[in-house]
């Protein structure tokens, strides 16, 4: 289908950005020709100067951000129109034109005393700005003199090119062979891949398994030269910049304690007793002698599949959401109404789904809807990010309306469990219940298990490059497959091909950056019970939480909702609730 096939109600209203492409390009000129801050350079310490610089820079970020967003959603639209190909091109032009134009704030405001920058957050006028400048001063004793600094801006691309190699050897070389779907020969690939390990045949899962790490194992020495690179990269970074580990340098990034990323893999380690029973459960289940990896996303449940068009399954979300109170309905109500969100997959259109916006204009979000349980969860997610970024840019100021990264999944993960939650009330049909409760198994296993396992696979291989010790395609091997045998148990076979997994993990290559998923889900079905146990004053709290932008450390501003992930108790509920989830899924299932 073409996109101008698509009723105008199912199509997002960039309108509400920009009227036209013409107001586009005169906006964009605009904000071109405002790029000026170097003469601000060297007055930093003078605060009107400062206070200056960051008003100018916050009316011109938000000139920025709707060109972009508006660039970004038109391209979207439909992938094949060069004239949005430009546009978007041009904003990354624009971008990183303004981050050179600003280059010296950082460096110049961190040289500043700290009784200066103490100064600034006593000041009213610069109470817009006081989590800025705290982060400012945490961050004074890792900075480095001026001259090493631009040794390592020089080196910047050098260092940053191993992510750039495994991305040209996953997309393009990765030497993947065809197999045969639906009596054709088609090519491997890493879509096709996942949708095989989800099929009910077991000898294609089987084939596909076989043929997809074969792939990589072909190009096993140069992968782990490229994953050894980026490694010894941290390595030096961290040491330059003053840190103890590389792990202190990457959760720094995010103002977290690295109490949050031990207690997640000490909670998630202890639960491995209920995880191992799930696989074995999964074993009796499909009834096979031996399990093994591509058994680990076969179906367990079958013909349970819920069809609704996209009207009565957005219905059915509000109807869900009814925890979350009037106003929270009412706000996903006219999301739907006043076309916030582009609904229907048309030929070019972007792949997925996601939910973006810019200050000032309500979020949107891009889906690609089917009548399947899977999109009915996809809406509930992605306004789960919308209302987040609705709620924050409402209650905040610019400088601090936008969350941190590691509180991103958590609004977006409460709206998901809070609908399970609902259909598993809502329907009679026992296995409508078996397929709900598998889904929620799996949904922590691959977002909280599984992302933990990465997690310790890279502390491991970070803190033996910190001792000087090299990292071998057999170490590596031999790491992920003792870590693997940990967290699954006994009775899924373990072979070769699976302790090869972490070198087609593309996330690898932004060291520290999965365990932020498994702390979002933790943080999520927490939020979720207190809601649904104490009702308005959990709302209440979660309300101040979705309202905080990044107005404080992501950690202090989770306690708003009543979650504290420096203590092990979040951890530990999040982990019982997958044993007792099991225990009822164990139970209609008949084990």
């Amino acid at each position: 289908m073409e996109r101008n096939q698509v009723e105008k109600r199912y199509t997002w209203n960039t309108d509400d950005i920009f009227s036209s492409d013409e107001e586009w390009e005169k906006a964009y000129a605009e904000t071109e020709k405002s790029i000026s801050f170097s003469a601000y350079a060297g007055k930093l310490g003078d605060k009107k100067e400062l206070l200056a610089l960051l008003k100018e820079s916050d009316e011109f970020s938000k000139k920025l951000e709707r060109v972009f967003i508006y660039a970004s959603m038109k391209h979207d639209e439909d992938t094949r129109v060069s004239k949005y190909m430009a546009y978007d091109s041009k904003c990354a032009a624009l971008i990183s034109k303004y981050s050179a134009e600003m280059a010296f704030f950082e460096p110049e405001m961190a040289a500043q005393d700290e009784e200066y920058l103490n100064s600034l957050l006593e000041d009213k006028d610069f109470s817009d700005y006081d989590y800025m400048i705290k982060t400012l001063i945490k961050r004074k004793p890792h900075v480095i003199p001026e001259a090493e600094e631009r040794l390592v801006a020089m080196a910047g691309e050098t260092l940053g090119s191993f992510s750039d190699i495994f991305s040209m050897i996953d997309n393009a070389d990765l030497p993947l062979p065809e197999i045969e779907l639906d009596g054709e020969k088609t090519k491997l690939t890493h879509g096709t891949y996942g949708v095989l390990m989800r099929s009910s045949d077991r000898a294609k899962r089987k084939e596909a398994y076989e043929k997809y790490y074969g792939a990589y194992e072909s190009l096993l020495n140069t992968i782990t030269a490229t994953y050894y690179g980026n490694v010894k990269k941290d390595v030096f970074l961290s040491r330059a910049y003053k840190y103890n580990s590389c792990l202190e340098r990457a959760l720094s990034t995010e103002d977290v304690k690295e109490c949050v990323y031990q207690n997640l893999l000490e909670a998630v380690k202890k639960s491995f007793p209920a995880m191992h029973r799930y696989i074995a459960d999964r074993k009796k289940i499909l009834g096979y002698d031996k399990l093994y990896f591509y058994d680990v996303y076969a179906p367990l449940v079958s013909d349970a599949d819920v069809k609704m068009n996209y009207d009565d399954a957005y219905a059915y979300v509000i109807k869900g959401l009814a925890p979350l109170g009037k106003e929270y309905q009412a706000l996903l109500k006219r999301g739907h109404d006043e076309r916030w969100i582009d609904v229907e997959e048309t030929e070019g259109k972007r792949s997925g789904a996601y939910s973006t916006g810019c200050y000032g204009v309500h979020p949107y979000v891009l889906l690609n809807y089917k009548p399947t349980i899977s999109d009915i969860f996809t809406i509930a997610h992605e306004m789960g990010h919308s209302l987040h970024s609705y709620f924050s840019s409402h209650n905040q100021p610019y400088a601090k309306s936008d969350y941190k990264i590691f509180v991103a999944e958590v609004a977006s993960t409460v709206n998901e469990v809070l609908l399970l939650k609902f259909m598993l009330g809502d329907t009679k049909d026992e296995n409508l219940k078996k397929f709900l409760l598998n889904y929620y198994l799996d949904t922590i296993r691959g977002t909280l298990h599984r992302q933990t396992m990465f997690a310790e696979f890279e502390y491991e291989a970070h803190a033996l490059a910190e001792k000087g010790e090299p990292l071998t395609k057999e170490l590596l091997c031999d790491i992920y497959g003792r870590i693997g045998k940990d967290y699954y148990g006994e009775a899924i076979e373990h072979d070769f091909d699976i302790s090869c997994e972490w070198a087609r993990i593309p996330h690898f290559y932004r060291a520290f950056y999965v365990y932020k998923y498994a702390t979002g889900i933790t943080a999520a079905i927490n939020i979720a019970h207190r809601i649904l146990t104490e009702g308005e004053p959990a709302v209440k709290d979660y309300f101040k939480f979705l309202s905080s932008g990044s107005s404080s450390d992501p950690v202090s501003l989770l306690r708003l909702a009543g979650v504290d992930l420096e203590t092990k108790a979040p951890f530990e509920f999040a982990m019982n609730e997958f044993g007792e989830t099991l225990a009822e899924f164990e139970k209609l299932m008949n084990i």
